[in-house]
């Protein structure tokens, strides 16, 4: 169908001059051509993309079984769970970006799929700056779950913490200390600073302090000691208990008992305090002084007062002394570890942190 149009032109501003302009309208035939066109181009990319979809959805399929078939040879060189979860899942993602590749070339977006693989990269690096102490803590939980300077449930001392090893994920380490406190420790920390491990070797050496007169034997009062030490049950004989001189104070002669225990069956602080009251007890029968530091004393008393009365006074705190109880009898000649008893604390507490063990 044709559509006239007149206009009237000015001529240099003289006489109009009306001329007839024919204009092709749209028409059903333009879009069925275009229509066509269009299903003709669809009908040759589609089995491309087609094919590209298939091999996307294949990558995601096999990256799970693949991958855990690549690491096999993993197992021989650690059992670290944390590694070969990182190994894992770095293949699958490997195989799955992959998949994305195929898909963008064989839908004709060659550019957009190179351009995609080297921003990967880029917001890989990126991310590894903004991120430092994270990739700092992760790279560390994996050189301890490879290495394992400790295991769960050991006694360790770090950055001056000392406490028991409940959990070790990829970011922290929790110790649950004899106070029954968990405490957080970044990975990174742990790795860096010293590790003294005490459930390692569960001999553990303790000592006790003790001054005696200078008008004792001190030979005499050695062997005293060493012979209370050696008497105590969770005093172990080998390695043997020694009594060395430490010092020569101003009024008494000054000289530690070493022993070692079990730590794993008793406390040293606790069979050090038994040490101690022992030495006392034993020293004070064998009349072996024990002054104190060399000072002034001055004691004001009644002139009024009596001897007697001081007298009366001293059977009472006999009898006070002797009504100890079988509990307290108990309580203070325990000298059993305290770790089991942390240790169960530990497994009844809340999980500060979730997230699964990696050693």
């Amino acid at each position: 169908m044709l559509g006239t149009l007149k206009s009237s032109v000015a001529l240099n501003n003289t006489t109009p001059i009306t001329e007839v302009i024919k204009v092709d309208t749209l028409s059903w035939n333009f879009f069925y051509e275009q229509g066509v066109q269009l299903l003709h181009v669809t009908a040759q990319i589609l089995p491309t993309i087609l094919l590209g979809i298939m091999l996307l959805v294949l990558s995601y399929l096999i990256s799970g079984p693949l991958s855990r078939l690549l690491i096999k040879p993993i197992d021989y060189m650690t059992d670290s769970k944390l590694v070969h979860l990182v190994i894992r899942r770095s293949i699958s993602t490997l195989i799955i970006l992959f998949g994305v590749y195929l898909f963008l070339r064989l839908a004709g977006l060659t550019q957009f799929a190179v351009a995609i693989m080297s921003g990967t990269g880029l917001i890989g690096l990126i991310l590894g700056f903004a991120f430092r102490d994270i990739a700092e803590n992760f790279i560390a939980s994996l050189l301890l779950s490879v290495q394992r300077p400790f295991k769960i449930d050991d006694v360790i001392e770090v950055d001056g913490r000392l406490g028991i090893v409940k959990k070790v994920t990829a970011r922290a380490t929790t110790l649950v200390d004899y106070d029954g406190n968990h405490i957080q420790i970044p990975n990174a920390t742990v790795y860096k600073n010293t590790i003294k491990n005490l459930t390692a070797n569960p001999k553990m050496r303790g000592k006790v302090e003790i001054g005696i007169g200078y008008d004792n034997d001190i030979r005499s009062a050695q062997t005293l000691a060493l012979d209370i030490a050696n008497q105590q049950n969770a005093v172990l004989s080998d390695p043997p208990a020694q009594v060395l001189i430490k010092n020569l104070g101003s009024s008494t002669i000054n000289f530690v008992l070493y022993f070692w225990v079990n730590s794993e069956q008793h406390s040293p602080l606790k069979v050090a305090s038994q040490l101690m009251r022992e030495l006392v007890n034993e020293f004070t029968k064998q009349n072996i002084s024990m002054p104190d530091d060399a000072r002034e004393r001055i004691i004001l008393t009644d002139p009024n007062e009596s001897v007697s009365s001081l007298g009366e006074e001293q059977p009472s705190q006999i009898q006070n002394e002797k009504s100890e109880t079988v509990e307290q009898t108990k309580t203070l000649d325990d000298v059993s570890s305290d770790t089991d008893e942390i240790r169960e604390q530990a497994e009844q507490s809340r999980d500060p942190e979730q997230g699964k063990n990696i050693i």
